[in-house]
C-alpha cells in the first residue's frame, strides 16, 4: 500500500515519492512552509518535522525565566549536588595531586642540607634520652697544654695535684630484664645501631620512641639502636 504526503495527504507513488523527516513527499509537496520554495535533500533545513528553506529557518530565541520560588529551590539544590560531588572527589583524589618538582642543583643542595641537618637533630635527641641529660659538648679539636709543673730548682717538694678522672660516659638505665626476639634480619645503617639476624635475642631492651629501641644482641654482644618493628616481646 502506498503511503500518503506529508503535506497534501494524497498517495504518493514510488516514481514521485520523497522520503524525509520521518515522512513521505511528492517531489512538488516538498517545499519551505513559508515561501512555498520547492526544496531537494540538499538544501533543505527539517524544524518540528516540517521542511523550511535556508532563509526562513525558524531562530531559537532564549527567554528570560523568573526566579520563582521553585527555580530557586531548584538552582540550590544543584549548587548542593555540586558541593557533594566536589567533596567526594576531592577525598577521592586527596593525595595523589602532586605537581612535579624538577630535580635542580639547588634542590639537591637543599634537600642534602635538609636531611644533615634532621640526622644531627636525630642523634642529639638520641644522646639525650641514652644519657639521661643534655648532650656533652664537643671537646676543641686544639686542646690546651697540659699542666706543666714549676721547675725542680723552684719547689723541691711540689707533688703534682691528683687529676680527677673523667667520667666515664653514662651506661644506658637498666630495662627491667626486657627481652625481645628478632623476627627479620636487619642490617646496621649508622655507627649507633646493631644489626642481627632473625631468631637472635635482644636484651637489656629499652624504648627510645615509637619506632626505634636500645638493646645488646645476646648471640653477638653487640649493642645499640635498632628497629621496633624488626622485633617482639618474649
Amino acid at each position: 500500500m502506498n503511503p500518503l504526503c506529508g503535506r497534501c495527504n494524497l498517495v504518493v507513488y514510488p516514481t514521485e515519492k520523497v522520503n524525509c523527516l520521518d515522512k513521505y513527499w511528492h517531489k512538488g509537496c516538498f517545499s519551505c512552509e513559508v515561501c512555498k520554495m520547492t526544496l531537494n535533500m540538499k538544501n533543505y533545513k527539517g524544524f518540528a518535522k516540517r521542511p523550511y528553506c535556508n532563509a526562513h529557518y525558524p531562530k531559537t530565541n532564549f527567554t528570560c525565566v523568573a526566579d520563582t520560588p521553585e527555580n530557586l529551590r531548584l538552582k540550590q539544590q544543584s549548587k548542593m549536588q555540586s558541593h557533594v560531588l566536589y567533596r567526594e572527589d576531592f577525598e577521592k583524589n586527596k593525595g595523589k595531586g602532586f605537581s612535579a618538582v624538577a630535580d635542580t642543583p639547588e634542590m639537591q643542595r637543599m634537600k642534602k642540607l635538609q636531611d644533615q641537618i634532621s640526622n644531627i637533630k636525630y642523634h642529639e635527641e638520641f644522646e639525650k634520652k641514652k644519657t639521661g641529660g643534655e648532650v656533652p659538648h664537643q671537646q676543641p679539636s686544639n686542646p690546651s697544654p697540659a699542666f706543666q709543673p714549676p721547675a725542680a730548682s723552684q719547689n723541691f717538694h711540689y707533688e703534682p695535684a691528683p687529676v680527677p678522672a673523667q667520667a666515664a660516659a653514662a651506661a644506658p638505665p637498666p630495662s627491667a630484664g626486657k627481652r625481645y626476639r628478632a623476627v627479620y634480619d636487619y642490617a646496621a645503617a649508622d655507627e649507633d645501631e646493631v644489626s642481627f639476624v632473625d631468631g637472635d635475642v635482644i636484651i637489656d631492651v629499652q624504648q627510645i620512641d615509637e619506632g626505634w629501641m636500645y638493646g645488646r644482641v645476646e648471640r653477638t654482644g653487640q649493642q645499640g639502636m635498632l628497629p621496633a618493628n624488626y622485633v617482639e616481646a618474649i
